[in-house]
């Protein structure tokens, strides 16, 4: 059975080789589809590309099957992700051990102010299982042990089990690798504890209160492989006072971590968001 006006996402990662966008953008063509967008890169012999295809009407079945069968022939990773405007979308949340932006989403949830499923938390530890037991909402840890390719192996079979839409990096203290983040463009979501692109890395906030900063913020951003330097999608800032304290600037900062991290998944929930040669336009509610 067909969908009217489907949008259809592909991500393509695999080893770099000559043909892969047009054996791609064939296909699409040979479908009925119109390419709404593409990028494509090439990271030491990695090839990635992301492409939105709209569709007047797609047969699923025909176009999973053909994807199957391309991904084989290209022997490439080729994912299919089906916009469906009327779905609730879901979320899957990663978390390390801070607690402060994961429940700022659970309590807004659970006041019916975020208008989607959290559908899983994934933790590299265990330290934050329980605030997930108390919301019901299912954990799973996964480890670095064996290596960083096989805990994002780990996670992305996660994702995919949960079908989830967007990931929320929620103080997740681990940097995720090319291979990963070009499977999701645009669909993650980061807070750092800086105005970016100043202070960048896990210690924004030391590096901020040593060197004096007067205004001390944090940044919501879309996540890319280039470490924190995705585009911008909300800030929040506070002014340093005299009395001040390292511990005083971060229970401000964390504070204003949640808030902004939260406005920034509001505003990709409500489709207000944007993204045009790497910068963030926020479309009006009205």
């Amino acid at each position: 059975m067909g969908i009217d006006q489907a949008l259809v996402e592909l991500t393509v990662i695999g080893k770099d080789r000559k043909g892969v966008v047009a054996d791609i953008t064939n296909f699409i063509f040979a479908k009925g589809g119109n390419i709404e967008k593409v990028n494509q890169k090439v990271t030491r012999g990695l090839f990635g590309m992301h492409l939105e295809a709209s569709f007047p009407k797609i047969d699923r079945v025909s176009l999973d099957t053909g994807l199957t069968a391309l991904a084989k022939k290209l022997d490439m990773e080729i994912k299919v992700h089906y916009e469906e405007p009327n779905r609730i979308k879901n979320i899957g949340i990663l978390v390390t051990k801070e607690s402060h932006c994961l429940e700022k989403i659970l309590y807004s949830k659970k006041k019916n102010e975020l208008k989607a499923n959290v559908s899983i938390i994934i933790g590299n530890d265990l330290s934050l299982s329980q605030i997930a037991s108390k919301f019901k909402i299912p954990f799973h840890s996964v480890s670095y042990t064996d290596g960083i390719d096989m805990a994002e192996q780990n996670i992305l079979k996660l994702i995919e089990k949960y079908n989830i839409d967007l990931i929320v990096l929620a103080r997740y203290m681990r940097i995720l690798t090319p291979n990963f983040v070009w499977r999701f463009p645009n669909r993650i979501i980061n807070i750092h504890p800086s105005l970016l692109p100043a202070f960048p890395g896990a210690l924004a906030y030391a590096q901020a209160f040593e060197r004096g900063a007067k205004i001390i913020g944090c940044t919501a951003h879309f996540v890319t492989d280039d470490l924190d330097q995705g585009p911008i999608i909300c800030q929040n800032a506070f002014k340093v006072l005299e009395k001040d304290t390292l511990d005083s600037i971060k229970m401000k900062g964390r504070n204003l971590e949640a808030i902004a991290l939260l406005k920034a998944i509001q505003l990709y929930l409500e489709g207000r968001l944007e993204v045009y040669w790497g910068r963030v336009f926020t479309k009006s509610s009205f």
